[in-house]
């Protein structure tokens, strides 16, 4: 499909229209012309193969000596009018009269501060010279006194830490107010002009906080989107609505069914109809007889593009549920009727296995994934939604293990609808099977990466849509719909929970980009901008801005959508942190009411880029969120048990062995060459994981690695707090998921490289112990379990198929698959090529794998035996568990808890005591306060089909000294009942 834009000369257009009269164009003929004019070519703008039309309105022409030209929004082609547009946008409106100039030097004697209006764009202004082309010239004062504390606090970003932090705040007259709804539809600039009106210095405007405040109304718009009333009835409905308050014209295009022998690909449009304004809210809606549910459709939205000037763009609803292949319209949709269900989906129940937020373990997998390499599943469903479906295949079959030792949840990587990967005629490239440490895999898999089948998803296009890569090719919007309800009904069948990895941080794409939805319809208003005036791209994309009012309902408006009529059980968002805490908790209530239940939240609480430590609201941060009952992402814990952090690179993924790799105890060469990991090292660590056990609770005392008895709060991670959750339901345990390199491949570089692959089994079966022990919520990466191995991909996001595979019959973990892509990876090529040449030494067998399968299914039955390793509630944590063995005389590679469980409600025993040695041979603790007490063996340790056979054979409780014996590398549980 060709997108580019056609530069449209609208001079030549009007002449059309009036007979050749020979017009200025101006604001003024536009105000007389431009409905006959834009309503004449809606038709063929909906059926163009262009997404864009630029209106040539001026003259305009060359650069401006106070700015370029913009490099990012201008479409190939383009001759917009505002050539000489400055490219900044440095003034803020921080309400509907205040204007912070962020930057701008306080004004001089004789200059005076101008704002200056034109409908349809096409202003210039060059340093020197005075504006031309503007509508409307309003002078603007300096605001009088200090602003008002909420509004200061709101915008100090603008000059905190800056120079220039006295940058003038100007104020429109009170008596000019009420023009500015107009004025904001079409072109703003802010000059700073000598007394002859020369221009000194020019900008445009950042917005959003005005159009917040002029519409606020529209945040409790019910029906935006596409909404069908009395589907199947003779009096049906369907009601259009669209957010777009800056808009000059908005027109529908009404799409008809395909023509026969077409197919899926083509859409022949029937009407383009014109949408009314409602001035309160800013929406522009229409309502036509009928249901059109199943019909394609989308909006040509008139608009005036900062760099560009008037602007028709063709665009998909942001409130889209469903679309059409390659996400080409939006499809109409009564998420009610029956054809949008699965036989049985109204009978199916969400499964009730968690009663609490700490009952959650949590299996993160990916949808193709999770079938695209499994035989057992029909060709035609592989890597799709459909394969969840089935039954008696490898995969469902291991889901079923999980679900019945006690996996609670399955949280999908996004499955909204994304913008990498092509729906239609993707590609599944041929990787040839040569050495291990050969570049030739990951180039194979490279030359295929913009058009192959695989992607995480991390690049949102439309929130509320379904992806379709994940259903059958070509399959229509009303039939993904219930290929991915059919996923849903099948997990919950299965007693699992859905989970859904939501991005609504980012979108793949702002400005005039075929894939930006959003700023396309109300440009600068979703994304969030620096004090510049440019996106930021903090998240690796183009954030949004959740602070904004709009972007908060759109996001929350699209949870509700997955929990409500999707029946999402639980949403993992995407760095969450970036999101205001206050958006978060309106949405927890928001799902929770539309689903009649509680909706667990959970979240990366990340705390970086430009919103760091609150700089532009409160956070849904890991230190922010205490209280809330939203969950964040436990590094903590992740960073002791594997060593290192999420960061690591080079010399130092091998040198940071962390408790399970041997830290101090077990040194790898490069460690002892370096003479690196010392005890204080060590106990720290064991300081860190006792925290993570005890729900990470910054109110949990326990006796340091220097023997004081200190709430966690006071243990440091770094520059923060060890402890940093109010109550166990707010922290998430983990240490593997999708990001970064698998626990197998991190272990190849920090276990000693003469450790044997059942011992490195075993290794991995510890780490999985400690997350499963640890108070708070459980999350497993997929094939975690089983030794899953990326063969030392750093970040599989693109990597492809190959590099991703799960084998769910325990055969092959797929380390030594060649070396892992480039991009990515190249920097680290020199420590992993070596490693991956000796795979044959490292690379788990057969029996490997199903002993780590074991033991993790083992521990999870343990878990899910009492509610002891799911303590409800921080006072809970506090008055139960007690941890032996710590302090400076500790034996550090043992770690021991015992828990309570003398009246705790499915507790299942009066006393529980855990033990994990992570050392190679076995240890003893002598524990005198447990001396007399009859402990046993968990039933699971005792179970003939216990995987682990140490535990019953090696370890050793006599009571009546109170001492233990832990095998090698082994964690065992007792009770007493």
């Amino acid at each position: 499909m060709n997108l580019r834009p056609r530069p449209v000369s609208l001079a030549r257009h009007i002449k059309q229209l009036v007979g050749g009269l020979a017009l200025l164009v101006s604001g003024s003929v536009w105000a007389a012309a431009p409905a006959l004019l834009l309503a004449e070519l809606a038709r063929s703008d909906c059926d163009a193969p262009a997404t864009s039309r630029v209106w040539a309105v001026s003259a305009a022409s060359g650069s401006s000596p106070l700015s370029p030209l913009p490099r990012s929004s201008a479409p190939s082609g383009s001759t917009g009018p505002s050539a000489a547009e400055p490219v900044q946008a440095q003034a803020v409106w921080m309400d509907t009269r205040h204007i912070r100039w962020a930057g701008a030097a306080p004004a001089q004697a004789g200059e005076r501060f101008w704002l200056h209006h034109a409908a349809l764009g096409g202003m210039t202004v060059r340093s020197g010279e005075r504006v031309h082309g503007a509508d409307t010239r309003v002078a603007l004062a300096l605001a009088p006194g200090t602003l008002p504390p909420a509004l200061a606090e709101r915008f100090r970003y603008l000059t905190e830490g800056k120079p220039g932090s006295s940058s003038p705040v100007l104020q429109l007259p009170a008596t000019r107010q009420a023009e500015l709804p107009r004025w904001l539809r079409g072109q703003l600039l802010l000059t700073r002009e000598d007394a002859d009106g020369r221009v000194r210095e020019a900008t445009r405007l950042q917005t959003a906080a005005a159009l917040d405040l002029l519409y606020a109304a529209a945040e409790a718009l019910p029906d935006l989107g596409a909404t069908v009333r009395g589907h199947g009835t003779p009096r049906a409905q369907t009601r259009f609505r669209l957010w777009a308050p800056t808009a000059q014209q908005v027109h529908l295009c009404l799409y008809a069914e395909p023509r026969a022998g077409t197919g899926a690909r083509v859409a022949t449009v029937t009407q383009a109809l014109p949408l009314q304004r409602d001035t309160r809210t800013g929406s522009w809606h229409r309502q036509q007889p009928g249901s059109l549910h199943g019909r394609s459709y989308a909006y040509l939205v008139d608009v005036v593009v900062p760099g560009q000037g008037l602007v028709r763009n063709r665009v998909t609803d942001p409130y889209a549920v469903t679309l059409t292949p390659n996400s080409l319209r939006a499809v109409v949709a009564d998420l009610n009727a029956a054809d949008t269900q699965p036989p049985g989906w109204a009978a199916t129940p969400r499964p009730q296995t968690v009663k609490a937020p700490t009952d959650q373990v949590i299996y993160e997998l990916h949808v193709r994934d999770f079938s695209i390499t499994d035989p057992t599943v029909p060709a035609a469903d592989r890597g799709r939604y459909g394969a969840f479906a089935l039954r008696d295949t490898h995969g469902v079959r291991h889901l079923q293990a999980l679900a019945a030792a006690g996996m609670t949840d399955v949280h999908l990587l996004p499955t909204f609808d994304l913008a990498t990967v092509p729906e239609l005629d993707c590609t599944s490239p041929r990787i040839p099977q040569a050495a291990p440490d050969s570049e030739e895999q990951q180039a194979e898999a490279g030359r295929h990466r913009a058009t192959d089948c695989f992607n995480w998803g991390y690049d949102p296009f439309h929130f509320t849509a379904p992806e379709g890569s994940f259903a059958t090719p070509g399959a229509s919007g009303i039939q993904r719909l219930v290929e991915f309800r059919r996923m849903v009904q099948a997990l919950h069948q299965l007693g699992l929970r859905v989970g859904m990895d939501v991005v609504y941080n980012h979108t793949s794409a702002s400005g005039q980009h075929a894939q930006s939805v959003l700023d396309r319809i109300v440009p600068g208003y979703y994304q969030r901008l620096n004090a510049q005036g440019e996106v930021e791209r903090s998240t690796c994309c183009d954030n949004t801005a959740t602070e904004h009012r709009m972007m908060a309902k759109l996001m929350i408006d699209s949870a509700v959508v997955w929990a409500r009529d999707h029946r999402i059980d639980s949403f993992r968002f995407d760095l969450m942190g970036h999101q205001p805490r206050a958006a978060m908790e309106r949405l927890q209530r928001a799902v929770d009411a539309a689903a009649g239940q509680t909706i667990h939240l959970i979240g990366e609480g990340w705390n970086f880029g430009e919103v760091a430590d609150g700089r532009r609201f409160v956070q849904a941060s890991q230190l922010s969120l205490n209280g809330s009952g939203i969950a964040t992402f436990n590094d903590r814990l992740r960073d002791a048990v594997r060593g290192g952090s999420a960061g690591d690179s080079g010399e130092s993924q091998i040198l940071n062995q962390g408790y399970v790799g041997g830290l101090h105890l077990n040194p790898n060469t490069l460690a002892k060459a370096r003479s690196h990991g010392s005890r204080d090292e060590l106990l720290h660590s064991t300081d860190l994981i006792r925290a993570g056990l005890a729900g990470s609770l910054r109110s949990y005392v326990m006796e340091n690695r220097l023997g004081e008895r200190v709430p966690l709060e006071r243990i440091p991670y770094g520059n923060q707090p060890a402890g940093y959750v109010s109550e166990p339901g707010e922290v998430v345990n983990y240490v593997e998921n999708h990001d970064n390199s698998t626990l197998f491949d991190a272990l190849v570089f920090k276990l000693p490289d003469t450790t044997p692959p059942d011992e490195r089994a075993r290794v991995q079966a510890l780490a999985n112990a400690i997350n499963l022990l640890a108070q708070g919520v459980a999350y497993v990466h997929a094939g975690q379990e089983m030794l899953r191995s990326k063969s030392m991909d750093r970040n599989s996001y693109d990597s492809g198929d190959w590099f991703n595979r799960i084998d769910w019959t325990g055969q092959d973990n797929h380390f030594g698959t060649g070396l892992p892509p480039r991009e990515d990876n190249l920097a680290n090529w020199p420590l992993m090529k070596p490693l991956l040449a000796r795979a044959a030494e490292f690379k788990p067998r057969p029996a490997d794998i199903a002993f780590a399968r074991g033991a993790f299914l083992d521990m999870l039955r343990i878990r899910q035996s009492t509610t002891l390793l799911r303590l409800r509630s921080a006072a809970d944590i506090r008055q139960r568990l007690r941890f032996f063995n710590t302090g400076p005389q500790q034996n550090p590679r043992v770690l021991a808890g015992h828990i309570d469980g003398r009246g705790y409600a499915g507790a299942g025993f009066a006393e529980l005591l855990y033990l994990v040695n992570v050392d190679t041979a076995p240890q003893t603790l002598v524990l005198p306060e447990l001396a007399g007490r009859a402990y046993e063996l968990h039933p699971v340790h005792r179970a003939p089909q216990a995987t682990d056979p140490r535990p019953a054979r090696d370890a050793r409780w006599e009571p009546a000294s109170g001492t233990v014996t832990v095998p090698p590398r082994t964690a065992v549980v007792y009770v007493l009942r």
